[in-house]
């Protein structure tokens, strides 16, 4: 384990120095750093052209893969509801912290771009999100959900197609790691794409951009700490009572360590699964929930989401209250945090799903990355414990109060 934490986190700390390098190159050119623009503009468009294919195969791969109809079926639907649950505490209690304090307080920055557009119908809009009225629509970053839905479709499908389907099925493994690693290739311009859009930003919008940094990493950190240490404990104890509480806290710090230091959900998933089966999760409910939710279950990216969007709010002086806006915030966080892969600084794809579905400029997409950067070590080991934890409360939900006592623990 020697090593780990600087050769995990070098991408991160890359993409920092060129930020911090493209803050000072702002500086310096002050109004004539809109020469680096389109080297962030390249970037940009590269990564709304890739995020299509990689969350139509991603989702639709994970999908396929299961078998075994009725026990799969309990699982799947207890785990989305714990899943979902457990998001939308997290999103709450991320709501609740930014109107105590809010994150864009005193930042001015005038984008010469007009707000996104909120008079539409509730039921137009339920429409439009989930659905498209030809095939051709739904390539594009524009119909997110739509795709979504299509991917479930298309997985669900291959699933159930028996032999017949399986050359689909490989199909669909195979187009997910190719997308997997075109991602990966296109994150090895990063530095100097975000370096140069953040010259530009700094140069003509000026200094005052990173007021709200201070205030948004002073709110992230403590609430992130607190939803770790006090929801988890209430989930193990709902899971399995005062034991459940001792047996995660037992366990789950090599997991929780492994995910802070390599930034990624699916380098914890070996210590997370060990650690389910010390605690006594069955065997078939860790190794569905735990897999999946390193791809789907994101409660630390559910906290930043919210912290992201109400940022963008305060920037574009747009009032962040109301039911209604509160609820589509809260649905946008769960969104983005199913779309993000469990892979170090995928936060990029769910900031890509804040910034499409308000329909936010694209220049406003640099701005939320640097607090995506900031966030990721706490955000990745909150989306990597919350699996866990998670696969306990599954547990609890299928197998009643005694689970435990009808599994061998393995101490």
């Amino acid at each position: 384990m020697k090593g780990l934490p600087v050769k995990n986190y070098r991408f991160s700390i890359l993409l920092t120095l060129a930020l911090f390098g493209g803050t000072i190159a702002g500086l310096m050119f002050k109004s004539k750093a809109v020469i680096f623009k389109p080297f962030g503009d390249i970037f940009l468009n590269l990564l709304f052209t890739i995020v299509v294919p990689l969350v139509f195969f991603s989702i639709s791969s994970a999908v396929a893969s299961m078998v075994n109809a009725r026990r799969l079926g309990k699982i799947l639907s207890a785990m989305l509801f714990v899943f979902i649950m457990t998001g939308i505490v997290s999103s709450l209690l991320m709501i609740t912290a930014v109107k105590l304090y809010p994150p864009a307080e005193g930042l001015e920055l005038n984008l010469n771009t007009k707000a996104p557009r909120e008079d539409i119908k509730v039921s137009e809009q339920l429409v439009k999100a989930f659905t498209v009225s030809d095939f051709g629509e739904i390539l594009s970053k524009k119909q997110m959900l739509a795709l979504i839905v299509f991917s479930l479709l298309v997985g669900l499908g291959a699933s159930q197609s028996g032999e017949k389907g399986r050359p689909f099925v490989q199909f669909l493994f195979s187009g997910n790691e190719v997308m997997g690693k075109v991602i990966s290739i296109i994150l090895l311009y990063a530095p100097i794409g975000l370096g140069a859009y953040f010259a530009y930003l700094v140069g003509v919008f000026g200094p005052e951009l990173f007021g709200s940094y201070s205030r948004a990493m002073q709110l992230y950190y403590p609430v992130a700490l607190f939803y770790f240490f006090t929801a988890f404990s209430v989930y193990a104890f709902l899971a399995a009572g005062i034991k459940g509480v001792k047996l995660f806290w037992g366990h789950i710090f090599p997991t929780s360590l492994t995910a802070l230091a390599t930034g990624s959900s699916l380098a914890a998933i070996p210590p997370n699964m060990e650690a389910a089966k010390r605690i006594g999760v069955p065997e078939d409910i860790r190794e569905v929930v735990i897999p999946i939710g390193a791809t789907i279950h994101m409660e630390g990216s559910c906290l930043s989401a919210i912290l992201k969007i109400s940022l963008l709010f305060g920037l574009y002086h747009m009032d962040f209250s109301g039911a209604g806006t509160l609820l589509t915030a809260t649905g946008i966080a769960l969104l983005s945090g199913t779309v993000m892969s469990g892979i170090p600084s995928g936060g990029f794809l769910g900031e890509i799903l804040i910034v499409s579905l308000y329909g936010f400029p694209v220049e406003t997409l640099p701005i939320i990355s640097m607090i995506g950067v900031l966030v990721d070590p706490p955000a990745t080991m909150v989306n990597a414990t919350g699996d866990n934890v998670s696969s306990m409360m599954v547990a609890r939900l299928l197998g009643g109060k005694r689970w435990r006592q009808t599994h061998e623990i393995s101490s």
